[in-house]
């Protein structure tokens, strides 16, 4: 889909903004900003300063507008698509929950709908077949965000990490509440396990992984795949993590305004994805509250310093770790939530996303 000339103009005025001389950056992004013991990073403090300048915001009004919003607003922050980096589209059979056998749905710039979950597989040129694959969902709360919104991320893991990546277009809320979400995520995991030979994938080499609400699904499919005894993901990447609904951290009294995800957002959230009545504790929804985690793949757990969701993500890295699971929890304690959607602006959300690249990488190849 071609980008609007208004934005595409935009975009290069915000990325030239992040190549000015340091002093004028400063200049307009503001004092320094220190919240405990955390020093935030020029470039996020920046975006953050062009973001309020343009009044853009996560979450504006309606459902049906802060959808848009996002889908014009990644072009601003993500960069050109990264290349070389061959791209499929595909349906994955739906879940039946509803006694249907299929279900229809809407894919983007298209006419109509299509049977199952539409899906991308991102395979990075020359990857040989039998290479790792990531399954990948998506943030956006359970409410917003597609893979579209996401693409120039995936893109950036699928390269730097050299594996294949499946981007998942699960079933959003409010029109498809909590527990559809964890229904498709795995579904599609064990798609992407029953499928591997057709996806060039090795079959023992399928890890989960997801930003912010995708985290919270990737967290859930492991734990569903090891409860149900079949398949289980070789690895976990749980970038900045929802994993606690019943309780309210520290983090979310710090960071709950002016930081990109707000208090006031996050609420808005759970209102459209959680269903009056649901107990909070239920681990489909709070991994955190499951009772034993032990025998759960390896993970990475990435959280962001300046982000209201940094103490529960590294709660649920802790009680991996008390179960004797192989998890290394990685802090970028200069950044803001949503960072793996910025790498097309700045140096530092780049250079983080890299980092994450880098240990999906070695992860993997520890799987034998």
């Amino acid at each position: 889909m071609a980008i609007p000339l208004p934005v595409r103009a935009q975009a290069a005025a915000s990325q030239l903004a992040f190549w000015l001389p340091t002093p004028v950056r400063r200049a307009v992004a503001g004092r320094p900003v220190r919240i405990d013991g955390q020093d935030l990073a020029l470039d996020a403090q920046l975006l953050l300063r062009l973001q309020k300048i343009a009044r853009a915001e996560l979450v504006r009004g309606s459902v049906e507008r802060s959808r848009a919003l996002l889908d014009q607003g990644r072009h601003l922050v993500s960069g050109r698509p990264i290349e070389p980096v061959s791209v499929r589209e595909l349906a994955i059979p739906a879940p039946d929950t509803d006694g249907s056998a299929k279900r229809s749905f809407s894919v983007e710039g298209g006419g109509g709908g299509m049977d199952g979950l539409p899906a991308t597989l991102y395979t990075p040129v020359g990857l040989p077949e039998k290479s790792p694959l990531l399954v990948f969902f998506h943030g956006g709360g359970w409410v917003i965000g597609t893979r579209s919104s996401h693409d120039n991320a995936v893109r950036f893991l699928a390269k730097h990490a050299g594996v294949r990546v499946l981007s998942i277009e699960y079933r959003l809320a409010p029109e498809f509440p909590f527990p559809a979400a964890t229904e498709d995520a795995l579904a599609a995991f064990e798609y992407a396990v029953a499928k591997a030979g057709d996806l060039g994938a090795d079959p023992a080499r399928i890890a989960v992984g997801g930003d912010s609400a995708g985290g919270n699904l990737a967290a859930v499919t492991a734990q569903q795949a090891l409860r149900r005894g079949g398949p289980v993901p070789a690895f976990q990447l749980l970038i900045y993590p929802a994993t606690d609904f019943a309780r309210r951290y520290r983090s979310q009294d710090l960071f709950a305004e002016d930081l990109f995800l707000t208090d006031v957002h996050m609420k808005w959230f759970e209102r459209h994805y959680v269903p009056e009545g649901t107990d909070l504790t239920d681990p489909r929804l709070s991994p955190l509250h499951a009772e034993d985690l032990s025998g759960l793949p390896p993970a990475l757990v990435v959280t962001a310093g300046f982000d209201p969701l940094r103490d529960e993500g590294e709660a649920y890295a802790e009680k991996l770790a008390e179960a004797g699971v192989d998890v290394a929890l990685r802090r970028q304690e200069d950044l803001i939530h949503g960072f793996i959607n910025f790498t097309g602006v700045g140096t530092r959300f780049r250079e983080a996303v890299s980092e994450m690249a880098g240990a999906l990488r070695q992860g993997l190849s520890k799987v034998h």
